[in-house]
């Protein structure tokens, strides 16, 4: 099990994304879409990702709004898989 971030170093991580919020354990994003459509293949695109780092975000989807959240739940909180896989999130164009 990965060990839990430090508050300063969740705070340093966070400085280095841009969007992403921190949510009482986990961090999240919120994205905007064209439509539905555009919406689920940004979805589509997180598969690859989350399946190589063996860490997977709850994700909601509301129409053209896709939320993502992420925490590492059998640690208990945020450890650097999370931010790992946020940076690639963020890269997901």
């Amino acid at each position: 099990m990965m060990p839990l971030l430090s508050d300063r170093d969740i705070q340093e991580r966070l400085a280095n994304l841009p969007n992403w919020t921190l949510s009482g354990r986990q961090i999240e994003l919120s994205r905007r879409f064209r439509d539905f459509v555009e919406a689920i293949a940004f979805v589509n695109k997180l598969v690859e990702p989350a399946e190589a780092a063996g860490h997977h975000p709850d994700i909601t989807i509301s129409y053209n709004k896709v939320s993502i959240a992420l925490t590492t739940h059998d640690a208990g909180g945020l450890t650097e898989k999370d931010f790992d896989l946020a940076k690639a999130i963020s890269a997901i164009s």
